[in-house]
């Protein structure tokens, strides 16, 4: 039925339209009591044996909402209402920011990918925090807060930059990440270098420990799939060495070449992030990758191409103790979540391991 009314009316509006239409259906949903009950009961039943344990955190599941679907913290009821088990925000920038001229998202139907660059347009740390700390929730998923540097900062300020929205967002933030990995604001890549991420991380460590001392607000890094094997080596090495809580893997990617698109030409060199099916490949070598460097020291998200239980049942392999999604959510519609958790507890059933915990890494401790 969805994919009939994708087809009909989704494809034929402009993407970020389509985006806003179908998020203000979410919203409007999950603000009528009797509804959001039916379509959670629906949308998002629990299964006992996914319930997953990471960053300190209890969740019904591994499976979430990557960043960049819900920019200003505006549906997270919503979300959680369709079966996402934990709903990452932003990203949110020190200041508000329109982010780039439009058009600036273009769907690759054929090969279920999206391009963006949005340019990180968000209401800026403090609105965002301000509805956070106003919010009541209905469901309670987790929330991660995801953070970027405000576009007309300068390289070398942005250090100030990312410490201001974490001062103003970890007392809201189940978890931080530190997102150093979009292609759409310029230099943003530059502090993946672990020379400039290390004061990075650490200056934001401190901020969040300072502003939130009854807890630990755990602090991830987000990379890109674009990173050398040798620089995602790196990286993984650094977060262990600053006891970072995890590392997600991966962000989109500003390759074309090598990745089979059948779409338009004219469409896939359009400048930005490529997310979707096609990453799904060097996104899984990059969390393996990490995986086999740190194994159980640090969590690891998986994220980046995932489409359905099986794609997210083998980054649980793989190393990902959680999983994320964005793309696959434009083309599979709201039973997806459904679909991804009662295919992970098949999986889970019908697999050596007693709980999904001992599932985590196992083929990459085989090989190992």
């Amino acid at each position: 039925m969805y994919k009939i009314f994708f087809r009909l009316v989704f494809k034929r509006l402009d993407p970020e339209q389509a985006h806003h239409l179908a998020f203000r259906w979410i919203r409007l949903a999950a603000r009528v009591p009797v509804l959001r009950t039916f379509l959670a009961a629906a949308l998002a039943p629990r299964h006992k044996e996914l319930r997953t344990e990471a960053l300190g955190l209890r969740m019904h599941g591994p499976f979430g909402l990557a960043a960049g679907f819900d920019k200003n913290a505006v549906g997270i009821d919503g979300m959680a209402m369709l079966g996402f088990d934990h709903v990452e925000i932003g990203t949110v920038t020190g200041e508000p920011q329109p982010g780039n001229p439009k058009q600036r998202l273009f769907r690759l139907v054929k090969d279920r990918a999206l391009i963006n660059r949005m340019g990180f347009n968000n209401d800026g740390s403090l609105r965002v925090a301000a509805r956070l700390a106003s919010r009541t929730p209905v469901f309670k998923p987790v929330v991660g807060v995801n953070i970027g540097k405000t576009k007309v900062v300068p390289e070398e300020e942005a250090v100030a930059d990312y410490v201001k929205s974490a001062e103003r967002l970890a007392p809201y933030a189940d978890y931080l990440v530190v997102n150093v990995s979009s292609p759409n604001t310029p230099g943003l890549r530059n502090l993946q270098a672990t020379e400039a991420l290390r004061p990075l991380l650490s200056a934001v460590r401190e901020a969040a420990d300072r502003t939130v001392s009854a807890r630990r607000v755990p602090l991830l890094v987000k990379i890109a799939p674009d990173l050398a094997d040798e620089d995602v080596d790196a990286v993984a090495d650094l977060a262990v060495e600053l006891g970072l809580d995890g590392i997600i893997a991966t962000n989109t990617t500003i390759a074309r070449d090598g990745l089979g698109l059948k779409s338009d030409p004219s469409l896939v060199k359009e400048t930005g992030g490529l997310s979707g099916a096609p990453l799904k490949d060097r996104s899984l070598e990059v969390l393996r990758r990490l995986y086999a460097r740190v194994g159980d020291r640090i969590t690891l998200v998986g994220v980046g191409g995932i489409e359905n239980a099986e794609d997210a049942w083998q980054r649980i392999l793989a190393g990902a103790t959680l999983v994320q999604g964005y793309s696959a959510f434009i083309y599979e519609g709201p039973f997806w979540g459904r679909a991804i958790h009662k295919g992970l507890a098949a999986r889970l059933a019908t697999s050596p391991y007693a709980t999904l915990a001992d599932a985590v890494g196992a083929d990459v401790r085989k090989t190992a």
